[in-house]
């Protein structure tokens, strides 16, 4: 299957850089990692088990449907997105390490479940697989928006090391945003399958992500408390609410993420690291500044880091 009719467009950033990712976790870092707030600490740890499985199994789709693409520009956009979703599980899959060996051992048989989900789905047509990516993607430029331009009512004096990671993973999300809605299109285009994708894989995810949220809130003795439970309410309340724009605009007969504009606070965070010396650190996040600025100095130095490039 091959949609003669496809014609790529250019999109809103340059290129699709493939950055290092390698951001270097304290190996006592509390998996409670927004002060005050399990739940929401526990909703992004559930959201992060699932990128060992989802972004493996995005790579796999994207790569099968190169036999299928003529279109240089978007072979070159395909390549971008599979490098950097490789470098996002691999340090998602250390950061899950870390929780389970800091008190949540539990999450191990959430993970043996999604191993086999995403070996089931892999099974499925490459039609049935590239709506899902699709569709998983258009939920995750909603995700891009909610944590980049609410970062600080989200990451508050949270652990400046996990922010970072999720907001730099954010901005990546971001830069290759058009590149599965652009297989698909170039593969098929049915709109019909298309709009199932939306739900089909932001569902999944949304859902294998907030049970592991669950057993860790189960785990730590305080999922029926009355403070537990407004806190659920409220987090996935903000979750609808910033998300669930981009998940119904996405359902749109003549949507395209391209439609999506990209936060100037992730445009003003690529341009500067732009201009980082080879071998320099990646400056963290200061969650404790009330604006929560672009890390980067014109000098290139700040007094917390997160990683080394390698």
């Amino acid at each position: 299957m091959i949609q003669s009719n496809y014609k790529y467009q250019a999109k809103e950033v340059d290129e699709i850089v493939v950055r290092d990712f390698a951001f270097e976790f304290p190996s006592d870092m509390d998996p409670v990692w927004v002060p005050g707030n399990p739940v929401r600490s526990h909703m992004f740890n559930g959201f992060s088990l699932t990128m060992p499985y989802l972004e493996p199994f995005l790579i796999r789709s994207i790569l099968k449907a190169r036999e299928h693409v003529s279109d240089p520009e978007l072979l070159k956009d395909m390549s971008g997105f599979n490098h950097q979703e490789a470098n996002h599980f691999k340090c998602h899959r250390r950061y899950n390490e870390l929780l389970k060996a800091n008190g949540y051992p539990e999450l191990e048989r959430v993970e043996e479940h999604m191993a086999k989900a995403y070996a089931r789905l892999e099974s499925k047509s490459l039609h049935i697989r590239l709506a899902y990516s699709a569709g998983f993607e258009s939920m995750t430029n909603g995700f891009t928006h909610w944590l980049i331009t609410k970062r600080v009512a989200l990451f508050k004096e949270a652990n400046p090391h996990v922010s970072s990671f999720w907001i730099m993973h954010m901005i990546e999300e971001a830069e290759h945003k058009t590149v599965a809605f652009d297989t698909y299109m170039a593969y098929s285009g049915q709109y019909l399958a298309r709009f199932l994708g939306v739900f089909h894989g932001s569902g999944h995810v949304l859902g294998l992500g907030l049970w592991a949220m669950f057993i860790s809130l189960k785990k730590d003795k305080i999922l029926y408390r009355p403070k537990t439970i407004l806190q659920l309410i409220k987090e996935l309340t903000l979750l609808c609410v910033n998300v669930g724009p981009f998940m119904l605009r996405s359902l749109l007969p003549g949507f395209n993420p391209r439609q999506e504009k990209d936060p100037q606070w992730m445009k003003d965070w690529v341009r500067e690291y732009a201009t980082l010396p080879k071998g320099a650190l990646i400056p963290l996040v200061d969650t404790s500044n009330p604006e929560m600025p672009v890390p980067f100095k014109s000098s290139h130095t700040t007094k917390i880091v997160a990683s080394h490039l390698h």
